[in-house]
């Protein structure tokens, strides 16, 4: 069998990291996309790995790194959509979008839109990292996705989250044909996420009791390596996990309709086709 490639974001560090160390030590070439060029490129360094630079909150260097993999992997087996974070006060991007929903969700849909083709053919595997902040704080409108109404950093976050949800499940109806796909909650991980938020995530995720608690990034990333090696027939494609189980998360994730809109939205969002 040959080589599979893997396309992790979000690669550098964290869970994202912890994957592709996993998935290189069992055989598959894993391209390494991040925003810090040090992190990724020492990761890549020590793998022996590709990698490619690209920030979320920047819709042209999406839009540049779609056209990177695939001017350079005539086959992408699997994308793992790992990037995002919770961000502090309000902000709007050079783009014109709250930054939590762009770096969360447009991002990750713009660059899968851009590679649906290369997907396809490949037959691959997409996986889109969520959380349970989208059970405990999401709740999606399609008319303020931007959280221009009223805007706290972990409404913003469980959108976002929330938001990878539906896209999964509407990726799975309109490309079930051809593309497998699932989200998943990797649990609470000791890394260095929220370091830039002003939330209360950033203490949480600071505090010197973390170690007693929280999973190690190798123990967070377990169910993002599942997906992208099990066997199909071990998961369903379109569902939500978490330790490799199906799992319950909003009861706004299970309405079509809502998934409809908002990849019709996001569509429009970042000016492509939907």
């Amino acid at each position: 069998m040959s080589q599979r490639t893997v396309v992790i974001t979000g690669a550098s560090d964290g869970i994202g990291a912890a994957a592709a160390r996993e998935l290189s030590a069992r055989g598959d070439r894993v391209v390494v996309v991040g925003r810090s060029e040090g992190k990724t490129r020492a990761l890549a360094d020590e793998l022996g790995s590709p990698h490619h630079l690209a920030d979320f909150a920047d819709l042209d260097q999406v839009r540049r790194l779609a056209d990177e993999l695939r001017d350079a992997y005539p086959r992408i087996d699997v994308l793992a959509n790992n990037a995002g974070g919770v961000m502090g006060s309000r902000e709007v991007t050079k783009d014109g979008h709250e930054k939590t929903l762009q770096v969360n969700h447009l991002g990750p849909f713009l660059l899968t839109h851009l590679l649906l083709d290369r997907l396809r053919e490949s037959r691959a595997t997409v996986i889109n990292t969520s959380s349970a902040a989208a059970r405990l704080f999401g709740k999606i409108d399609l008319h303020d996705l931007h959280n221009e109404r009223k805007y706290s950093a972990q409404k913003a976050y469980g959108d976002g989250k929330l938001a990878n949800v539906l896209f999964t499940r509407e990726l799975h109806r309109r490309h079930g044909d051809a593309i497998a796909t699932a989200a998943f909650h990797p649990g609470v991980v000791a890394t260095s996420f929220a370091t830039e938020s002003h939330s209360m995530f950033r203490f949480f995720y600071r505090t010197p009791l973390r170690r007693f608690f929280m999973l190690t990034p190798e123990q967070g990333a377990d169910t993002l390596v599942w997906l992208a090696t099990a066997p199909r027939e071990e998961w369903t494609p379109g569902g939500f996990y978490e330790k490799r189980r199906p799992q319950q998360t909003s009861p706004q994730a299970d309405d079509a309709a809502l998934a409809a809109g908002l990849w019709e939205r996001s569509a429009d969002l970042v000016g492509v086709t939907p």
